[in-house]
């Protein structure tokens, strides 16, 4: 405190009190401006006899204090955003809370973590494009562009706290558990929007009221990063074919006119890949020549494949084939990273 006290000296004895307008104890402290009245009594005697009481008072004003916090919003978001390759309007979330004596205003940017920077979960490998912020006006904890329309901190009070919505597009074609970071940062300002002017620390017992930063670097700003994180499927196909049977021999078949060849087309998802859904698969046997489709003997969601022999389950689901345009086609269940679903049919060699 910066104002400057008056002491009595000399006194054995003193019983004192605290008095008047003092707010009750909360996390942001009591509220600048605030006048502390201290009074002191002194009582005395001489030869026995009781004398007039001594008195003395002081008054000083709690300066104002300007900090707040601003942080990854651990209730909202809890750790990175995971994000899909193409998705639009990913969120993550902030929560920046006043931890000043005082009603203030702040002002925010949101920035990109350079390409190589630090991230909270990874190296930053991207950006995301169409970075916005957005305040969680109805204070629900979910982005409603219709409603969640300010960018601006208009009267935070004491102790209060907000959620800022960080906004931004993932682009088709980033990989799995790729990395983008992004920065927010909050200025203080008065409550009228006005930048805040600090007090020198070297000023020292002025009267009246103060301003002291006590933000990170005393400077009334602060900054947090968080990120997003691609959660992506990676699929690979392959397509092989081996004759099981033919007219002529029955322990060796081979690709002559007559025989029966099995096509095997296996979708995998590598190891760590996000879920593939709604996976489906189109052969068009109209490209092949001299081949016809063996009827009720197309089969999905088999779910081994062994490139070696050119082999796989054919699986218990039934697929399509469609005579007007040749084409036999299924639809596989989702494909977890590290697991495989297959597409099995026959075709006679004409």
């Amino acid at each position: 405190m910066t104002s400057k006290l008056k002491l009595l000296v000399g006194i054995s004895a003193m019983a004192c009190s605290m008095i008047g307008g003092v707010n009750a104890a909360h996390a942001a402290g009591t509220t600048q401006g605030t006048d502390i009245l201290n009074n002191v009594t002194v009582d005395f005697q001489v030869g026995g006899v009781d004398q007039t009481q001594a008195t003395a008072s002081d008054t000083f004003q709690v300066d104002r204090v300007v900090r707040f916090t601003l942080v990854e919003s651990a209730t909202i978001e809890n750790g990175t955003t995971s994000v899909v390759p193409g998705e639009e309007d990913a969120v993550t979330a902030f929560t920046l809370t006043n931890t000043s004596n005082d009603v203030l205003d702040f002002s925010l940017v949101a920035s990109q973590i350079a390409t190589g920077g630090t991230t909270p979960t990874g190296t930053d490998a991207f950006d995301v494009s169409n970075l916005e912020f957005f305040i969680d006006v109805d204070d629900n904890g979910v982005f409603d562009p219709a409603v969640d329309t300010v960018t601006t901190i208009d009267d935070l009070a004491a102790d209060d706290s907000v959620t800022i919505f960080v906004i931004g597009d993932v682009s088709a074609g980033e990989t799995n558990g790729t990395v983008a970071g992004v920065t927010l940062t909050g200025t203080a300002l008065n409550s009228d929007g006005s930048a805040i002017s600090a007090s020198d620390d070297s000023d020292v017992n002025t009267a009246g009221v103060e301003t002291i930063f006590g933000d990170t670097d005393r400077d009334g700003v602060e900054a947090a990063d968080d990120d997003y994180t691609v959660a992506a499927a990676e699929l690979s196909v392959a397509k092989v074919s081996r004759v099981i049977s033919d007219p002529v021999s029955s322990t060796n078949p081979k690709a002559i006119p007559g025989a029966v060849v099995e096509y095997c087309i296996a979708v995998t998802n590598a190891a760590g890949g996000a879920t593939a859904t709604g996976v489906t698969l189109s052969d068009n046997l109209s490209t092949i020549t001299g081949v016809t489709f063996v009827p009720s003997s197309a089969f999905v969601d088999g779910t081994t494949f062994d490139a070696a022999t050119s082999t796989c389950t054919a699986g218990a689901t039934a697929g399509t084939y469609t005579a007007a345009t040749d084409t036999v086609s299924g639809t596989l269940t989702d494909i977890a990273g590290g697991e495989t679903r297959t597409l099995v049919f026959q075709v006679t060699i004409d």
